[in-house]
């Protein structure tokens, strides 16, 4: 995987480095796309901005920590981060302002424990959800949003703690992303063997990820860089094609047709990129329509043969 190994073209001239944070939990590959990703815009104009390399820091950092890491000037550590995007992160750090995941972080799905979806089977509407506790970490952009539409929140300050948490019935929802939630079921269930994934709703908010680098001059030559070649992919058709190849992996094995969707807004974001320009966004219409699974994966029906990736 090129978000866990070096990426080195060196070709003469100074090399760019960007160095990113591991998975805080091992064997946890949902960040292996952004740096394939991003090897292909930095791959794209070479010729332009010369020799490249992409590497792991050797320790695991949390989400704060990294932050704390670039805003420091990533000198020999982590330079480039790729979460939701919020307005403190932004004042922080220096965006590059193109959803790579098309706003798929924003439709949420929840892990929960097997008595709870009976309740949820029943809610129709957002004022009906705020009913539930809502699992976060503390330093999320999430939290901030469901905060401010009234829901109820149980904070951690790490990733890892929010499953026990759940585990614990502590709260009754873990929201997670559309595209994270499938692989954080298959790593954690051999722990939590009842956790499963709820099977009628799915909660929407605008919320893109972006690249984020380091606000310093090197920071502002590696978002130029960066924005520049996902234009070239996009202009190619690179850029679809590997996110339909993405899309696929990690929403395949979910069931969504039929599900409820129910909107909220984030009042913390303005997109830059209008939702009229449909090469940059989502609305899994196509994933919503279909039908309904008789047996809904990651849910209690059925979590015995999982397909393969």
């Amino acid at each position: 995987m090129l978000g866990l190994s070096l990426v080195s073209l060196a070709q003469g001239g100074e090399t760019m480095r960007f160095v990113h944070a591991p998975p805080e939990v091992s064997g946890d590959q949902r960040a292996s796309y952004f740096w394939e990703l991003l090897a292909a815009a930095l791959e794209s104009n070479r010729h332009v901005y010369g020799d490249y390399e992409i590497a792991s820091y050797p320790v695991p950092m949390s989400h704060a920590r990294t932050i704390a890491e670039m805003e420091a000037g990533g000198q020999g550590r982590v330079n480039i981060f790729v979460p939701g995007t919020n307005p403190d992160l932004e004042t922080r750090l220096l965006p590059v302002r193109i959803p790579i995941d098309k706003g798929l972080l924003g439709y949420r799905l929840f892990l929960i424990m097997p008595e709870t979806q009976a309740r949820l089977d029943t809610v129709r509407d957002v004022g009906s959800l705020r009913q539930f506790t809502v699992g976060q970490g503390e330093p999320w952009a999430d939290a901030r949003i469901l905060d401010a539409n009234g829901f109820k929140l149980v904070l951690a300050n790490g990733y890892v703690g929010l499953f026990k948490m759940l585990d614990a019935r502590r709260f009754d929802l873990l929201s997670r992303g559309i595209d994270e939630i499938w692989s954080e079921w298959q790593l954690h269930k051999a722990h939590i063997p009842s956790v499963q994934i709820e099977r009628t709703l799915i909660l929407h908010y605008p919320m893109p990820r972006y690249y984020f680098v380091p606000r310093t001059a090197q920071g502002e030559r590696m978002a130029q860089r960066i924005e520049d070649g996902l234009h070239r992919l996009s202009r190619s058709g690179e850029f679809d094609r590997r996110y339909l190849v993405y899309k696929r992996s990690v929403l395949g094995d979910l069931d969504l047709g039929g599900r409820r969707v129910l909107h909220i807004p984030n009042p913390f974001f303005v997109p830059s990129i209008p939702y009229s320009d449909r090469r940059w966004w989502d609305d899994l219409s196509s994933e919503l329509r279909g039908p309904k699974r008789k047996s809904p994966a990651g849910a209690a029906a059925d979590t015995s043969s999982p397909r393969s990736r």
